[in-house]
């Protein structure tokens, strides 16, 4: 596929998942990444589990080359001001304040390259009250409202993946993208702020609305109830979940597949609104009736009859499915240390083609002697 991006340079100094993302996500797109970080231990969420290889430091840093710098030494800062030199974009994670003290606030790199885009991602934002203050996933979905959306109502404990750290990455780099843009008529750099808190308040838009527009608060079940959603376990153990929206015929086909034709004749769930009410009832009556027979053989039932349903898989069968193998979600990659592995591709096309090839996450400092000699040459130059 066609590097979109294979002419913009992106230098990282990021940590854990927010900056590491979004830089992944322009690399993804063809750029060039290129992760700057501590001699010795690097990037703190390699050391997540058992050496400095970590599956949570997998996940956000393919696509990427890596170069040991120390920012207080005084030579590896002429270093990484010579990357910044050439490149086009600059990410960084930290805490309102610590990149100044590092010498690599927006001052002092806007000094070397006027035309940088610089990307600044917080907790809290850079002023307020609460800028100061540590913040991680739990603490972001909680402060923007979306930790309540997600957690049982009784016995709450948190649950999910690492919604806002990822979600915050994914708009920083549209934030980088639509600044890559104006900078290409304007020749104008621009500085970038998003928050952890502001990211995830923009992703609960649909709570808020209701909030603003009907007063209404909303809970982890208000979505659910309204688009007629469930999940249920199969005689197999595996479950199925079914999102029936508001056309009847997902309603009547339902309950063909299902062998109870005649609750649409029940009060309870003659009309759309009236299942709304009573979705409790529905689920105590199908989730009996869900163990009698396999997943497989409900999903083939539901699908006769254009039930809007899929398998609820684990991450071990997801990627299995003719579907998926049919779209290569899942894409081999090679790193000369570590070895082979998989990983799931970018999921766009240009002109209809996937980009199926994707570098392997890099191991601390295995670019550094390469990009120390491309900054040679281009002295040289």
């Amino acid at each position: 596929m066609v590097k979109i991006l294979k002419n913009i340079r992106v230098v990282e100094l990021g940590t854990y998942i927010t900056g590491p993302a979004a830089a992944m996500h322009l690399g993804d797109l063809g750029a060039d990444v290129i992760k700057v970080e501590r001699p010795g231990t690097g990037d703190p969420f390699r050391a997540f589990k058992g050496g400095l290889y970590s599956p949570h430091y997998q996940t956000y840093n393919r696509n990427k080359r890596s170069i040991a710098l120390d920012t207080k030494d005084a030579a590896d800062l002429e270093t990484f001001y010579q990357l910044i030199a050439t490149a086009d974009v600059f990410i960084q994670n930290f805490r309102p304040g610590v990149a100044e003290k590092l010498g690599v606030g927006e001052d002092d790199l806007r000094k070397i390259n006027p035309r940088l885009i610089y990307c600044a991602i917080s907790g809290f934002g850079q002023s307020g009250p609460s800028r100061d203050r540590p913040a991680f996933d739990t603490v972001a979905q909680a402060a923007s409202g979306y930790l309540r959306l997600l957690t049982p109502p009784t016995n709450p404990r948190v649950i999910g993946p690492a919604i806002a750290d990822a979600v915050t990455g994914q708009y920083a780099a549209t934030a980088i993208l639509a600044a890559l843009l104006e900078r290409s008529s304007s020749g104008k750099g621009r500085r970038i702020d998003i928050s952890m808190l502001e990211a995830m308040a923009h992703f609960n838009l649909d709570s808020f609305t209701h909030y603003y527009s009907e007063g209404e608060i909303m809970g982890p079940l208000s979505r659910p109830v309204v688009s007629q959603s469930y999940t249920f376990e199969c005689s197999d153990g595996k479950w199925i979940a079914i999102h029936m929206s508001s056309p009847p015929k997902f309603w009547e086909g339902f309950l063909e597949a299902t062998g109870k034709p005649e609750l649409a004749e029940d009060p309870r769930f003659a009309e759309r609104l009236d299942r709304i009410q009573h979705q409790d009832d529905l689920i105590e009556i199908f989730t009996p009736i869900f163990k009698t027979d396999t997943r497989d053989a409900w999903c083939a039932k539901l699908l006769a009859l254009e039930v809007p349903h899929a398998p609820a898989y684990d991450s071990n069968e997801a990627l299995e499915d003719p579907q998926a193998l049919h779209l290569q979600l899942a894409v081999e990659t090679s790193h000369p240390e570590m070895g082979d592995s998989k990983t799931v591709r970018p999921p766009y096309s240009f002109d209809g083609e996937a980009e199926l090839h994707v570098t392997p996450p890099p191991t601390l400092d295995q670019h550094g002697a390469e990009l120390r000699a491309e900054l040679e040459a281009r002295k040289a130059v």
